[in-house]
Parts: C-alpha cells; sequence; structure tokens
C-alpha cells in the first residue's frame, strides 16, 4: 500500500484553516481533496478506505438532509437530484462514466411552470442530524464547513433545469416568472443554511458558496449584469457569514477575478478552484491583485501535469504554485477543480506529497 509521508504537524486541522484564512502563519498548508467516483475508489485501493486522511486533507463538510416529500419525478433511464430537479442521463467513457444533465425540464416554460416549480420546504431538513456531526467533527480537530459549490450557484444551479442559454437569457432580459423561481430558490437555500448555522453555533468553522462566473477566456456574464441580478443574492451570502463572525469562501471557476473586487466588498474572505489557464486567474495574477485581501483555494490544474506529466513533472509543478503562494500566506492547497477519472493515482500521490514536502512555513 502507498503512504504519504506527512509534514510535521503542530496544530489541528481547524487551527490551522482559521489562521490561514486570518493570513496568519501555520506549520503547513492546509489541504483539501476533491475527486470523481472512479478516481476515489483507486485512491482507496492505493491508500486504504480513509484516504483523504491519509492525504493529510483537513476540512470536513456538514448538511442537514432533506426529510420532506419527493418534489420530483424521474423519467424512464434517468435521475433526477432530489433538491432542485435537475434531470441526469448515465454517459459513459473509457476511464468510467458520469450523470450528465439533460432534459432541461423548464426550458422554454411559460410563467405558470417558472411560478409553480416546487422549491424544498426550509422546515424539511434533519438540522438535528447536522448538529451531532458538526459537534463530533468539531471535537476531532477537523476545519468544519457548511454550504458548498453549489450554494447559491445561480448560473449552474438554474443552468440545469432551465437549459444554459434559457438561463442567461432570463437573466439579462430579467424576465419575472423566471426571476421569481431563482430568488424563490436562493431564498430557500439561505434559510436552509440560516438553520444550520444557529442549529450548529459554535461547531461550524467557515461557509463555502459558490458561482461560476467565466469561461477559460473571459466573463461569462457582463459586470454590469453580474451588478445588477447576481450580486444582490451573494451579499445576503455573504453577509450571513460576516453576521456570525465566519470566514466564506466562493468557488469560481474559469476566468472570475474581474467580480473579486465585488466579493472583497460584500465580505467574501476567499475564492475556490482557481484554474490557473483561465485568463487573469494565474498565481502571480492573483497575488498581485488581491494578495492579502482574499483567501486562495485551488490552482493545481486537473487538466495540466496531473493529468497528462509524469510524477516528477506534478512535483515540480506543485512546488512551483506553493513558492508563490505561500509568502502571501492565505493559500489553501486544493485542485482547480475534481480530480478527474482518467488521472493516474501516482500522478495524485505526488501531488499530495509536494504538498506536505513543500508547503511548509
Amino acid at each position: 500500500m502507498a503512504a504519504i509521508i506527512k509534514a510535521p504537524e503542530t496544530m489541528s486541522s481547524r487551527a490551522r484553516v482559521l489562521r490561514t484564512f486570518a493570513f496568519e502563519k501555520t506549520d503547513r498548508v492546509p489541504i483539501m481533496y476533491y475527486g470523481n467516483k472512479n478516481i476515489n475508489a483507486r485512491l482507496q485501493v492505493a491508500l486504504g478506505e480513509n484516504f483523504t486522511d491519509a492525504l493529510g486533507v483537513d476540512y470536513k463538510g456538514v448538511g442537514a438532509p432533506y426529510t420532506g416529500p419527493a418534489l420530483y419525478t424521474a423519467p424512464p433511464n434517468r435521475r433526477r437530484d432530489q433538491l432542485e430537479g435537475a434531470v441526469m442521463r448515465w454517459v459513459e467513457h473509457e476511464t468510467g462514466g458520469y450523470w450528465d444533465f439533460c432534459d432541461f425540464p423548464l426550458k422554454d416554460a411559460d410563467d405558470e411552470a417558472f411560478y409553480n416549480y416546487p422549491v424544498p420546504d426550509p422546515d424539511n431538513f434533519d438540522y438535528d442530524e447536522a448538529l451531532e456531526r458538526a459537534r463530533h467533527l468539531n471535537r476531532q480537530g477537523w476545519a468544519v464547513f457548511a454550504g458548498g459549490a453549489g450554494t447559491p450557484d445561480i448560473i449552474n444551479s438554474n443552468g440545469r433545469i432551465m437549459g444554459m442559454e434559457d438561463c442567461l437569457c432570463h437573466l439579462l432580459t430579467g424576465d419575472e416568472a423566471a426571476m421569481h423561481l431563482i430568488n424563490k430558490r436562493a431564498k430557500a437555500q439561505l434559510e436552509v443554511l440560516e438553520r444550520l448555522l444557529d442549529k450548529c453555533r459554535g461547531y461550524i468553522d467557515f461557509i463555502w458558496l459558490g458561482e461560476d462566473m467565466g469561461t477559460q477566456i473571459a466573463p461569462m456574464v457582463s459586470h454590469e449584469l453580474y451588478l445588477r441580478a447576481m450580486k444582490p443574492i451573494h451579499k445576503h451570502f455573504a453577509e450571513l457569514a460576516t453576521s456570525l463572525g465566519l470566514p466564506s469562501i466562493m468557488h469560481t471557476c474559469g476566468s472570475s477575478s474581474w467580480a473579486y473586487e465585488d466579493l472583497i466588498e460584500i465580505g467574501v474572505g476567499g475564492v475556490d478552484s482557481l484554474q490557473p489557464e483561465a485568463a487573469n486567474m494565474s498565481p502571480e495574477y492573483l497575488t498581485g491583485h488581491f494578495g492579502g485581501r482574499l483567501n486562495f483555494m485551488g490552482l493545481i490544474s486537473t487538466a495540466g501535469q496531473i493529468v497528462t506529466g509524469t510524477p516528477e513533472e506534478v512535483t515540480a509543478n506543485c512546488r512551483q504554485i506553493l513558492d508563490i503562494m505561500l509568502p502571501h500566506r492565505g493559500y489553501h492547497f486544493a485542485p482547480s477543480h475534481c480530480i478527474q477519472d482518467n488521472t493516474p493515482v501516482k500522478n495524485v500521490l505526488a501531488m499530495y506529497q509536494a504538498a506536505h514536502t513543500y508547503g511548509r512555513y
């Protein structure tokens, strides 16, 4: 069985992550992992069932399970998300497969369909179960977060039920019925998060939010549209974190740095994903423009050396990123997105070994 030689540790994961959010020196860089199902299974073979512990991951999430009635019906040969109603089909490829979004239920929909579309009731979540998990993780010393990359994720989550083209057009035109649903869904998410944080007060360390705002080469929406239709929603979530004295970090795929000043203004403390090959997303650009004002999580490209290179090339790339980011502090070592199924396990091991070897302060 493979093994990661971990850096010497003098603090808990919780202390390490909170100090990083505060731009303070830690024993080593905090470490995050996310990957697809098949790469997870291969890492379990290589490192054991608790492979994320073996990698040195510092974070654990807490959510309130949905306990209400089924809101959506899945068509034949399809799966349907129980909280948003997105429809998925299974697509196989040479290294496995994935559930791909399709058959968008509100594509070309009339006003009545938007107004009648079901949204989960915040009463129908088990906040007590969330508290039990949060207490346990907190006592174990983990850095515990609530939320996730889908909170509120206006473009992606609504694109999955309206179709991306319809979603962007509705945002641009301010279609009344579509915007009613977009705001209704965000309000419900916010209330669930608020109740969760209230129930788990003292056991949650930071809030994870999400919004994909860029393609690889440019913003996905204009700055004017962001200010009008999206920033007000993001502000509600950021202000919730601030009101509770909690840091917040927002998942931002693609070329998204154009919106970072706005995120700073509303109180977001960090940005996640960070695809270094996208426009204005290199580590040099991010530290030069936002260093000391935002935390950064990501930058190890899931489309780069970790897929196409040798372990030695992966190590060199990770070391280069760490050499740039560590002097600014506020850096969380992580892949730029979910590690894909076609990634060699030996390269994943090289990536995380580099974090322990070269991520020491």
